[in-house]
């Protein structure tokens, strides 16, 4: 089910695309089928059976990767996947084909729906963390659908920001519950509940988590100000996902931890507080969408309550008034939607006489109100007996929750007759609000909810077994009486308590007028004012503590890093006397070779603090890398040695590119005693630190990881230890350092390209088209068009319905006195030759000096040979491809052989070889790390190409509109603006 949800949301944007809004249809049979099958699940269920698949992660840590589906879950499941379908259905009338990003929404959503799945079956704290911060993610999307809006963006980062709080502070309660259970696996823990303070401390964290989620008081005002959100969106996301996250969190807890008194005393106190401040807060709303957020809130608060009461009675009824709840809340969404579509507005205000125009929508509101308000016969009505039920004899405690869920009650009902008048009703002084019919696949998912909840009123004897599967697991307390779902309980205690409920509700809705203007000027300050001071505040005070530290001078930081390090460091090895133990003595070189590079990487190092010239300054670091890189050549490191050279030549590179738009010497000559600090500065830093690595090393105690290297790199199938190293045993480290150098080339970009970067395109014969039309011809006063500097792509560049065998042609785009025939002519023969040196690195990597990593650069300098030749045009006709595209592949590449490993090897990674006889060209080695290394190759070129573009192609622009300037400013007038004709 999972795989299908997130298959789904990958090619949604493509079926939107082929088939418009009718493409929601499609996408509903996924939770559809999901939904099927779970009901299939109910037998097995009933019969006390559970349903778990698992596969270890990481057995160390006691984790694992577990599903796991009891009663609790199949619940929650039917509700995720029945309702989700129901309004993908929805979906299909309520946009239009030209919605903008309707793809995008529809893959978020159908993600949305898988994230909620994958959480309510995770059986693993971690792993439901995960799901459980996917569906934050996928929700501030979905909140923020309608990017142009600046509410909408600030409502998504709203409740991004307030449950991405509460979802951290969980996860700290989740560890802490973990360690002290020995185990994450969510079931263990459940059937052996570890005990102590600490545990209480983390039911404590994962309360709070919980409360965030299901935006309780403090938490709620995130909830109102997701109705920016689309109202599908909103109908989901308040009846079947994401609140009710939190939910369930608390119902999966309870059967563990009833007896807690900081859990059960959290639940009731913040959820009956919860549920009669929002229902208050409701009766003061004129928009449907708001009125019923607040209903949300209020009910969610009910929840709580009844879940985390640690009783089998209010277990009972909680997951009673859970499947009610859903079968209410999202329709009466969807007739908000209706409604919205049908007239324009949703200001109960405006609205008048739709009973009449409207019947149906009518009809299927009084139906779903009636449930929510607990009227029988409705599934409400039996879930709210058996809430009161729960309470009615217990001490002062249950007492006080009484009370606190009936005075919501009271308000439920008030609330509900203010939307159905507000919405429906002929209002004096209003005219008739005129409508459009809305079709009937429209109003369809809307009918068939408020057709279950109505039979789950009717039929509530018939699912008490099913839900007693999960209220059985909470122990009952002493003396309780063993309550049942039904529809008729007697004349007793609940039932009275339900007619005052409803007689208290339309008291309240007869003085709604005065209701608003008390409630009005009594109200507290506004929860999303307060909560925009307090960003403000925060933002403010982050400026301030930032402007007093960060003084924008680079010295100083690296100085105080480096004096800290001396100090901290320094401070403890001196006065440990860590010299006294007995270690071997030193080795000052192996051979007398070492101390050439070693010289010349301390003469470079002294002579870059004295010289005023940029370009020597760096040619001098760049001299430097290259002795450490002979270094460790000659210290029998070939494979670093190689690795090293390359970084140091596309960084020389780099830094010659970014040189041009800098003076070509410092501001300022360093005072002497400026220079005398820095020097003292480097010599202390560097005798700590080799200080450090020495005592480090000579002061093992256990025999080294790297004894088992050897054995390691043949059992991978390789002979290059290094190599084995970086795509076998420690490829997780070379996945976060690809992942790095990709965000690495984006921040590049981002700093350079103020606006979108150009997208070239590819011409006949592989040559890059820069020109896509015809050049403007030149006003009669001019011999050439201008324009603003730009050059525009040699004639034999554009694009033409002909084969391009020109070799260099960008360089024809370049002024004479930037060409070099000579530099073009050996460029001709470099290029191939290096490229065919990159691919052999690639391919021998494995068994000898090379991989991935080396073979990119070498490619990337080949492309930077042929841009230094070429020009910035030529950069484009080489290199087509888009870097983000190659850098994107590499990921996808690498991250699928990870995978692949998983599902065809025995886990995440796996590895393996095998030898392949090729006849004539012999027995060709062929390991699946390099199809990793393959991953790494194209994201190193991508990255390098990325900076030529940004580095080198960019600042050519610069320049050229800088010359043009200074040229039209030398001849008395500025260039006129014209549009730059490369794509």
């Amino acid at each position: 089910m999972l795989i299908a949800h997130f298959v789904a949301a990958a090619i949604a944007p493509l079926l939107v695309r082929q088939w418009g809004r009718n493409a929601f249809l499609a996408l509903a049979v996924v939770p559809g089928v999901s939904t099927a099958w779970a009901l299939l699940q109910i037998p097995a269920v009933l019969r006390g059976e559970t349903l778990s698949a698992s596969m270890p992660w990481a057995p160390e840590f006691s984790l694992r990767l577990g599903l796991y589906m009891d009663g609790l879950s199949l619940v929650m499941t039917l509700i995720a996947a029945g309702v989700g379908a129901l309004i993908l259905v929805y979906c299909a009338r309520y946009f239009n084909d030209s919605e903008p990003g309707l793809g995008r929404f529809a893959g978020v959503f159908v993600a949305f729906a898988g994230a909620m799945l994958g959480l309510v079956l995770a059986d693993d704290l971690i792993q439901l963390f995960v799901y459980w911060e996917l569906t934050t993610v996928f929700s501030y999307l979905l909140i923020g659908h309608k990017t142009e809006l600046k509410e909408s963006r600030r409502s998504a980062m709203t409740a991004l920001t307030v449950t991405t709080f509460g979802g951290l502070t969980m996860l700290v309660g989740m560890v802490m519950l973990g360690e002290a259970a020995g185990t994450y696996v969510i079931s263990e823990i459940v059937a052996a509940p570890p005990g102590g303070a600490a545990v209480n401390v983390a039911l404590v964290l994962v309360m709070i988590g919980a409360m965030s989620k299901s935006a309780l008081l403090p938490f709620s005002l995130w909830l109102p100000a997701a109705m920016r959100a689309p109202t599908p969106v909103s109908g989901y996301l308040h009846a079947a996902a994401m609140v009710k996250a939190g939910v369930y969190l608390v119902a999966r807890l309870t059967p563990a931890f009833h007896d807690a008194v900081v859990w059960q005393y959290t639940a009731l106190f913040f959820g009956a507080v919860t549920m009669v401040l929002a229902g208050w807060k409701a009766l003061r709303q004129f928009d449907l969408k708001l009125l019923l957020a607040y209903g949300t809130i209020s009910q969610l608060g009910f929840l709580i309550t009844l879940l985390g009461a640690g009783t089998r009675a209010g277990a009972l009824a909680g997951i009673s008034m859970l499947i009610a709840h859903s079968l209410f809340k999202a329709p009466l969404f969807l007739v908000a939607g209706v409604i919205d579509h049908s007239t324009g507005t949703r200001d109960l205000r405006e609205l008048s006489g739709l009973r009449t125009s409207m019947p149906g929508s009518f009809w299927t509101t009084v139906v779903v109100l009636a449930s929510m308000a607990g009227l029988p016969p409705t599934l409400g009505f039996a879930a709210k007996e058996l809430a009161f039920g729960a309470f009615a004899h217990g001490d002062v405690v249950d007492t006080a929750a009484l009370t606190g869920i009936t005075v919501g009650s009271v308000l439920t009902v008030a609330y509900s007759l203010r939307f159905l008048w507000g919405a429906f009703s002929a209002k004096e002084d209003v005219a008739p609000t005129p409508t459009h019919s809305p079709g009937p696949l429209f109003q369809a998912p809307a009918v068939v909810m408020a057709a279950l909840g109505l039979l789950g009123g009717l039929l509530s004897s018939l699912a008490d077994p099913l839900l007693a599967v999960y209220a059985d697991t909470v122990p009952a307390t002493p003396g309780e009486e063993e309550k049942h779902l039904a529809l008729w309980h007697g004349f007793e205690l609940p039932l009275l308590l339900s007619a005052v409920c409803v007689v208290g509700g339309l008291v309240m809705f007869v003085f709604r007028h005065q209701i608003v203007w008390a409630g009005t000027r009594t109200a507290l300050p506004d929860p999303n004012r307060v909560y925009r001071r307090m960003l403000a505040w925060l933002e403010n005070l982050a400026l301030q503590v930032t402007g007093s530290t960060q003084r924008g001078s680079l010295p100083i930081y690296l100085g105080t890093i480096l004096v800290a390090l001396v100090i901290a460091t320094g401070w403890w090895m001196a006065s440990g006397r860590i010299w006294d133990g007995d270690y071997p003595s030193p080795r000052l070189w192996d051979s007398p070779v070492q101390i050439i590079p070693a010289l010349i990487i301390i003469v470079t190092a002294l002579f870059t603090l004295f010289v005023r010239r940029r370009l020597f300054a760096v040619v001098l670091v760049g001299t430097g890398g290259y002795g450490v890189a002979t270094l460790f050549y000659v210290m029998g490191a070939p494979d670093i040695a190689l690795t090293q050279f390359l970084v140091e030549t596309v960084s020389l590179v780099v830094f010659v590119l970014v040189l041009r738009r800098f003076p070509p010497r410092f501001s300022a000559p360093a005072l002497r005693v400026r220079r005398m600090w820095n020097l003292a500065l480097g010599l202390a830093t560097g005798v700590v630190v080799s200080s450090m690595t020495w005592y480090a090393l000579a002061g093992r105690q256990e025999p080294s990881i790297a004894e088992g290297y050897p054995a390691a790199a043949k059992e991978a199938g390789g002979d290059n230890i290094v190599s084995v190293l970086l795509v076998d045993i420690r490829a997780w480290d070379t996945m976060g350092e690809i992942s790095v150098l990709a965000a690495a080339a984006a921040g590049v970009a981002s700093l350079m390209f103020v606006r979108r970067r150009a997208q070239p395109r590819k011409a006949p014969g592989g040559v890059m088209a820069l020109s896509v039309t015809q050049p403007p011809r030149p006003d009669e006063d001019q011999d050439r068009a201008d324009l603003g500097g730009i050059r525009i792509a040699p004639r034999n560049m554009h694009i033409e319905p002909r084969w391009q065998h020109t070799w260099l042609p960008g360089a024809d785009a370049l002024p004479t006195e930037r060409r070099s025939i000579i530099f073009e002519v050996v460029s001709r023969f470099l290029f191939p030759v290096v490229m065919v040196i990159s691919v052999y690195l690639l391919l021998t990597g494995h068994g000898s000096v090379g991989g991935g990593f080396a073979g990119g650069i070498v490619a990337g300098l080949a492309f930077t040979v042929r841009y230094l030749a070429g020009g910035r045009f030529e950069l484009y006709a080489s290199a087509w491809v888009q870097p983000g595209a190659l850098i994107g592949t590499g990921l996808a590449v690498a991250t699928g052989t990870a995978l692949g490993g998983a599902i065809f090897g025995t886990n995440v990674l796996a590895g393996g070889h095998a030898y392949i006889d090729l006849w004539i060209l012999g027995e060709a080695h062929v390991t699946v790390s390099m199809l990793f290394d393959t991953g790494v190759y194209l994201l190193v070129i991508g990255l390098i190409l990325d900076i030529l573009r940004s580095l080198g192609a960019r600042i050519d622009e610069q320049i050229e509109r800088d010359t043009a300037h200074e040229e039209a400013g030398t001849r008395g007038r500025a260039p006129e603006p014209a549009e730059e004709v490369i794509s």
